[in-house]
């Protein structure tokens, strides 16, 4: 008797103990970016812990199918998927709630347990207006940029290799366009507890009806289906959920071979980042597993942190540019902003703690002690550091002592480039720069012409170097003394770092320049400079992407030849298409005429206007508007406003379109529905 009596208090402390295990709250750390001040366009990446209570969380597993029409989709989702599987298994044993939601897929599980759970499932409470349709742009977004350009579909498979994938799908009996039948296998459904549905209005019964407040999204792709699903972040954040991405459980449908042309997993940085910043925080997977966040495997790019803490030249504008259109295709990049208020603040700092590679733009800047120490040991670690202009004198105050509890570092520029800086000659004294002809074959001086150039701003003094720099490139001033430019060094601590004395805005507008620091950024992570591909500028006149601009105010570049076309997405109420076809009008310049198609399909002109039937619209859905000008009219080539309008109300079409000139009929349609192809910068709705 004392036998059981004992081993009943041992199963109820085990079992008390496995609840309360079950009721610990999800310890997570949400990152977001806010502006660094109203307006500026740059952002402060920030972090900060939250405490999720799993009772009122759930994980929506969003679209991740058993086939998909890109091989490389299938191939990425197969390596982040059994992660993912651990990561529900995970939650589930926590109290979370799991809704597995492989859209289109409903009629493979009809009969299952938790496809019924989700039917069943009784609701009192308000449901929001709009949450069975699809959503293309949120309030929050209004002004963004949309980063990258997915019109195409966002396939990256080879053709070959895509053509046999084709042929495979069909041999299986799968529409090789639309391949899905069911979620993928490598995810488990806990028959038990798990719900299943692709319908916004049932998981936001399921949400009202279980007290739940937070939502974790996962799944795919996130610039398509994660973001705009019925069930996906944008319904859910701006109905007041609070609302977070996994980003390491997640990919994106983007092809390198589309602007902004950088690799397919900074397109996939970048559609994370466009979230951060105007749709909801991000975390990742290890802050419920432990262990570390995904990586593909294919995804081998040094993580850079650009660090940006000067005021008289602006890097804070031309780095991110910089970085922008040369290095997105071989880096991880984060761009790291001081405060606009406090001098000595910079926000985001710890990210050098994850940092393969450093570039400082910072002059006389003091730190708290803990973030210096982080630099320190930053560099200690014998990592490579690329500085440019006054990081010589980054953390340097010219002999005043730092304010209580901060720390400067005036051996910094001596420690870490080698160098001796101690002033500049006059602003209005202009140097050339030149090759040093010992150096004509260093890696870092591959593709930069061995002629002078300009230098656009002061030489720096910067004499004597120490032992372990190369000298690439010096400056002189007539009658002056030579004084080295660019140069590495070989450190005590075993890093290499690279240093320029340029960095004004003007240098940022010479090719030398540019292509030496790219260089110089490549040699210093131990990458190939002649790997190094430089962005490709191309005018608005022939560009080879679509690039926003402002209707009716946009005037074609001079020169351009051939046709114009401009395109927009427009979402269409139901109660629209209750009376009269809708009408388009898009005024034609003097001396041009205007053609114009919706969905693909070409529109039939009436009037002023073209005629649009509903047999070309999706209704409540996103609708793609192509107008095709062509003639020799001067200056816009739309002379007022366009507009949509019904026999209920019009639409002002005035704004942000998207412009490309050529004669490639194929303009006229995206290869895939509007809601998927289109961008937030050119959605209108009433």
């Amino acid at each position: 008797m004392k036998l059981f009596c004992k081993l009943s208090v041992c199963l109820s402390l085990l079992f008390l103990s496995s609840s309360l295990l079950s009721a610990e709250d999800l310890q997570l750390s949400l990152r977001s970016q806010t502006e660094t001040s109203p307006g500026s366009g740059r952002y402060h990446r920030l972090e900060h812990k939250e405490s999720w209570d799993p009772q009122q969380t759930a994980i929506i597993v969003c679209d991740v199918w058993d086939y998909h029409h890109c091989l490389n989709a299938v191939r990425r989702l197969e390596q982040f998927a059994p992660r993912l599987d651990q990561l529900l298994k995970t939650a589930r044993a926590q109290g979370v709630t799991i809704i597995h939601a492989p859209s289109d897929c409903m009629p493979a599980y009809q009969g299952h347990p938790a496809r019924q759970r989700a039917q069943q499932v009784t609701f009192n409470g308000p449901i929001p207006e709009g949450i069975e349709n699809w959503c293309s742009k949120i309030p929050s977004e209004e002004k963004a940029v949309y980063p990258v350009d997915q019109s195409d579909g966002g396939e990256d498979d080879d053709p070959e290799e895509h053509k046999a994938w084709a042929a495979k799908l069909k041999s299986l009996g799968r529409n090789p366009a639309l391949p899905w039948k069911k979620q993928s296998p490598l995810i488990t459904i806990d028959g038990g507890k798990d719900f299943i549905t692709d319908k916004g209005d049932e998981v936001w019964r399921i949400l009202g009806s279980r007290g739940i407040k937070n939502v974790i999204l996962t799944g795919v792709h996130t610039n398509m289906c994660v973001l705009g699903r019925p069930f996906g972040l944008r319904q859910m954040a701006q109905n007041g959920k609070n609302v977070v991405l996994v980003r390491d459980m997640t990919d994106t449908m983007y092809n390198p071979k589309r602007w902004p042309y950088v690799s397919h997993f900074t397109g996939n940085d970048l559609i994370v980042s466009h979230i951060e910043k105007f749709i909801c925080p991000t975390i990742t997977s290890d802050q419920i597993l432990g262990g570390e966040a995904f990586v593909f495997k294919k995804d081998q790019r040094p993580h850079l942190v650009i660090i940006m803490a000067e005021q008289e030249y602006e890097t804070k504008k031309s780095l991110p540019k910089f970085a922008a259109e040369n290095l997105g295709k071989a880096f991880r990049v984060s761009l790291v902003f001081a405060d606009d208020k406090e001098r000595n603040k910079i926000p985001g700092i710890e990210v050098i703690q994850d940092a393969d590679i450093v570039l400082f733009s910072v002059r006389r800047r003091v730190l708290p002690k803990k973030q210096m120490e982080m630099i320190k040991k930053y560099v200690a670690l014998g990592k490579p550091v690329v500085g440019i202009r006054t990081a010589s004198h980054a953390f340097s105050l010219r002999g005043k002592e730092p304010p209580k509890g901060y720390a400067d570092w005036p051996e910094f520029d001596a420690t870490v480039f080698g160098g001796s800086y101690h002033g500049h000659h006059k602003n209005d004294l202009k140097s050339i720069v030149t090759i040093n002809p010992a150096q004509k074959q260093n890696p870092i001086l591959t593709g930069i012409p061995d002629k002078p150039f300009p230098q656009a701003y002061s030489l720096y003094e910067v004499l004597p170097l120490a032992k372990g720099t190369t000298v690439l490139m010096t400056a002189e001033i007539k009658g002056k003394p030579v004084e080295p430019v660019a140069w590495t060094f070989m450190r005590k601590d075993g890093g290499r770092s690279f240093y320029t004395s340029m960095g004004h805005p003007g240098d940022f507008k010479q090719p030398e320049f540019v292509r030496l620091l790219v260089n110089g950024i490549y040699w210093a992570a131990g990458l190939n400079p002649a790997d190094v591909q430089l962005s490709d500028k191309v005018s608005l006149r022939e560009s080879r992407h679509w690039t926003v601009v402002s209707v009716p105010e946009f005037v074609k570049p001079q020169g351009t030849a051939g046709s114009r076309w401009y395109r927009c997405v427009a979402r269409v109420p139901k109660a629209w298409m209750a009376g009269e076809p809708l009408l388009l009008k898009v005024p034609a310049a003097a001396g041009n005429t205007v053609q114009a198609w919706v969905n693909g399909t070409a529109l039939k002109q009436r009037g002023d206007g073209f005629i649009i039937g509903p047999d070309v619209v999706t209704m409540n859905d996103a609708n793609l508007i192509v107008v095709e000008v062509s003639g020799s009219g001067a200056g816009a080539d739309v002379a007022s406003v366009p507009q949509l309008i019904s026999a209920s109300g019009a639409l002002s079409l005035s704004g942000r379109w998207q412009y490309r000139a050529g004669d490639d009929r194929a303009f006229a349609n995206m290869p895939l529905p509007a809601k998927f192809g289109t961008v937030t910068d050119i959605v209108f709705k009433p």
